[in-house]
């Protein structure tokens, strides 16, 4: 078919593997924000997430931990709030996520849910969130669930991101950390390892072309801008 009468094809993109060719390729490490959805003094989801970024430092990336102790409920604060500031600094910053809640209640907590209230899906024209990779995480305080993770995938895919495929739930975490917080050698230990490692993967994969990825035909035509990334394909040909 040739016929489109409902489309303006000044703004349509025409996917093909040399549109995958970035103009530069980063040279830093991936860089990650770990956030975490309880304030408990022994809070599981917090040393979840501390073990997640030992491994991603380990394999050389650059992360950062946000403390959600001091951030204000949405709404109650300006955005100029100093919490409120260092959340959306860190997520421009950042090329890729990993989120970690308790379920409680068979959901995420409000903890939780506060931080990605503070993160604008727009700003000044920029997004603190789209196009960066994301890794879902859970703790439960009994037996295995995944309302958690599943409601994170749902507030992931709302903030545009690239979730990657895997995930974790570890059940009974209280069972699973040694007095000094770090976790035991288990198959839920391993799992977080396979999360880590494919997290790491998608990002150097995803990050070079993240604009490319998520640039929409709506927004171009509502913009009036061609397809991301025209005028460099042009200095290749």
């Amino acid at each position: 078919m040739t016929d489109f009468p409902a489309l303006d094809a000044g703004f349509q993109d025409h996917p093909a593997p040399e549109r995958f060719a970035p103009a530069s390729t980063p040279a830093h490490p991936p860089r990650f924000l770990l956030l975490y959805g309880s304030l408990r003094k022994r809070s599981y989801s917090r040393l979840l997430v501390e073990e997640a970024d030992r491994l991603l430092r380990a394999m050389g990336a650059e992360t950062r931990i946000f403390d959600p102790r001091g951030l204000p409920q949405p709404d109650d604060a300006s955005p100029d709030h100093p919490k409120v500031a260092e959340l959306r600094d860190l997520s421009l910053w950042s090329e890729g996520h990993v989120w970690c809640s308790p379920e409680r209640h068979g959901a995420v907590t409000g903890v939780f849910k506060s931080q990605i209230d503070w993160l604008p899906l727009e700003s000044g024209g920029i997004r603190p969130t789209q196009g960066r990779t994301l890794a879902v995480m859970q703790v439960n305080a009994g037996s295995q669930s995944f309302n958690a993770v599943n409601g994170l995938r749902i507030l992931g895919r709302w903030m545009r991101m690239i979730t990657i495929p895997n995930q974790s739930s570890v059940a009974k975490a209280y069972q699973e950390f040694d007095d000094d917080g770090r976790m035991k050698p288990s198959a839920y230990y391993d799992r977080l390892v396979d999360v880590m490692e494919e997290l790491f993967k998608f990002t150097l994969l995803t990050r070079g072309n993240a604009d490319y990825l998520v640039d929409r035909y709506s927004e171009r035509k509502a913009e009036g801008r061609p397809p991301a990334g025209a005028e460099h394909l042009n200095s290749l040909t």
